[in-house]
């Protein structure tokens, strides 16, 4: 194994739960989820001589697998079954559900803000260089969203 190849394999350990919360966070089943890191944490593994900057590892990867979730779900247009309603506390439940049918209207790039920001604690920063957008533009997409979901909820 090559350095690029160590350091990718260690942000890929490093990073997994992280990795499986986003992918769930698009198709919301598990199995699906866990398809699509292994697909990304493949293609990142074969591609990662193509890293160019060793300090962009852990975005370049972010990126691998939001663009994984992305082309699964285009694959395989379906309806995901949400989770089991009695696992969580009914007006828990409620409130969880109708957040997340209004994060499923949001477009795909005002989506993976909220997402990176709120479940995944990213520094906007972060995530404009995931999405590979400037500061301003996820600053923009990222109060949309949220003014798109207040008025949802």
């Amino acid at each position: 194994m090559n350095k690029k190849d160590e350091l990718v394999r260690h942000i890929l350990l490093e990073n997994y739960e992280s990795y499986y919360r986003l992918a769930f966070s698009y198709v919301h089943q598990e199995a699906d989820a866990m398809d699509i890191v292994q697909e990304g944490a493949y293609k990142a593994m074969l591609k990662a001589d193509t890293l160019r900057e060793d300090s962009f590892a852990e975005t370049w990867v972010y990126r691998i697998m939001i663009n994984e979730a992305k082309e699964y779900l285009r694959k395989n247009r379906r309806e995901y079954i949400e989770p089991d309603e009695s696992l969580a506390a009914p007006e828990e439940h409620f409130r969880d559900m109708d957040l997340q049918e209004a994060l499923e209207k949001l477009p795909e790039q005002e989506k993976a803000v909220i997402i990176l920001r709120y479940y995944e604690d990213k520094q906007l920063s972060e995530i404009g260089e995931i999405l590979q957008e400037n500061l301003s533009t996820v600053k923009s997409r990222l109060y949309r969203a949220l003014k798109k979901l207040r008025k949802m909820l």
